[in-house]
């Protein structure tokens, strides 16, 4: 595997010959104080390009970056919309392991570029067009506190989901289930366990992409209910892991809403305790409900 060295030699290499190429940016984990380091994180770098129109009709060009096991360029795949508009993005996964996330962006968009994540460097600026930036922070990422309104929404959705749970399981639809247990209902619970962590770090981290660093802030009793509301596929099982979903977050909301001396909505919680109650007694063949 080529060491992070030999990677960011090759990356500065190519840019300090290329006439086009006049800046360097780099973000991501490999900026990031707080993040962990090892053989998985990414070069997320960014070439400021006087044009892109040469490089995008030449695609081989990155072979110089070595031999890639896989590649994908967002912007021109039709599964997924693009974001990037202005921009272009290279994924590239080598062979030896090493992976450069390469973004062309044009050099009038210098100053919003700076300007869009606190976790940029500067690794190269031939024309001195960026001002000294202060060192790399995840700050943007932080756990932000919540108003009461989005407070109170989260509880909202969060009951309300339980509901379509509820009724996949017992139509017998467990895709369907375990899609609003997972997709809508879990980031309920995240959220309210995100700000759990914020009060207790005085909102100064940042849980990571997908919670990956929860585990780090919570208490361990905590980390493992959590673990609990991941079920297997069975029906029993998602019914189970529903109920210690709301378990946790009955706690955990409770919690926040006394700190914020916000009110945690009791009714919700009770009228909808006990109409999941009632579904999961209802017989299959129920032809109305009772």
């Amino acid at each position: 595997m080529r060491t992070e060295k030999e990677m960011y030699d090759l990356v500065l290499n190519f840019a300090k010959n290329d006439q086009r190429v006049r800046a360097v940016g780099l973000n991501g984990s490999r900026t990031n104080p707080n993040a962990p380091r090892d053989i998985f994180q990414d070069y997320d770098v960014v070439y400021l390009v006087t044009e892109m129109e040469s490089f995008l009709n030449q695609p081989d060009w990155i072979a110089v970056f070595g031999e890639r096991l896989i590649m994908q360029t967002p912007e021109d795949m039709t599964l997924f919309p693009s974001e990037l508009r202005t921009r272009y993005s290279y994924l590239m996964l080598f062979s030896d392991g090493n992976r450069i996330d390469l973004t062309l962006v044009p050099v009038e968009e210098a100053d919003q570029y700076v300007n869009e994540d606190k976790l940029t460097k500067i690794l190269l600026d031939k024309d001195e067009i960026f001002p000294e930036l202060p060192e790399p922070t995840d700050q943007d990422y932080w756990v932000k506190q919540p108003t009461s309104q989005k407070y109170l929404d989260c509880c909202n959705e969060f009951w309300w989901i339980t509901t379509y749970i509820a009724k996949g399981l017992w139509r017998r639809e467990i895709l369907y289930a375990l899609d609003h247990l997972n997709r809508y209902g879990r980031p309920m619970l995240y959220q309210m366990l995100e700000w759990q962590v914020g009060i207790e770090t005085d909102f100064s981290v940042s849980i990571g992409k997908s919670e990956k660093y929860l585990e780090r802030y919570l208490e361990a009793g905590n980390w493992e209910r959590l673990l609990t509301t991941f079920p297997n596929a069975s029906y029993e099982s998602v019914w189970q892991a529903l109920f210690n979903l709301i378990d946790l977050f009955r706690d955990t909301a409770t919690c926040v809403a006394n700190h914020f001396e916000y009110q945690y909505p009791k009714d919700w919680d009770q009228n909808i305790s006990t109409y999941l109650s009632q579904i999961k007694k209802l017989p299959h063949t129920a032809t109305t409900f009772s």
